[in-house]
């Protein structure tokens, strides 16, 4: 096994330990933390995902700049699709 090999099981054994925190929380039950709480696991996985796998982590620059924006205006689109979802029934019953 390679260096680079073992690197990569390291991170896919954290994305399994996310993943069952993810499910972990779901079950608890958090109450109004509940989101704040998965959107929180979900960037740390995105995270991981985009220095390892994607392997902004070797890139230099632009190149990382590219690939976090991208990141940013994906989170925004779905920050807008969101808030558009939530307030559909708000404005349909007034």
């Amino acid at each position: 096994m390679t260096r680079a090999t073992g690197r990569l099981l390291i991170v896919w054994a954290a994305l399994m330990a996310l993943l069952s925190l993810t499910i972990a929380a779901t079950l608890l039950g958090l109450g109004p933390a509940a989101p704040f709480v998965s959107y929180g696991i979900a960037l740390t996985k995105a995270g991981l995902i985009l220095w390892f796998f994607m392997d902004l982590r070797k890139d230099r620059g632009t190149e990382r700049l590219a690939g976090f924006s991208a990141f940013a205006w994906a989170a925004i689109l779905f920050v807008f699709l969101a808030a558009d979802y939530l307030t559909r029934s708000t404005f349909a019953s007034s």
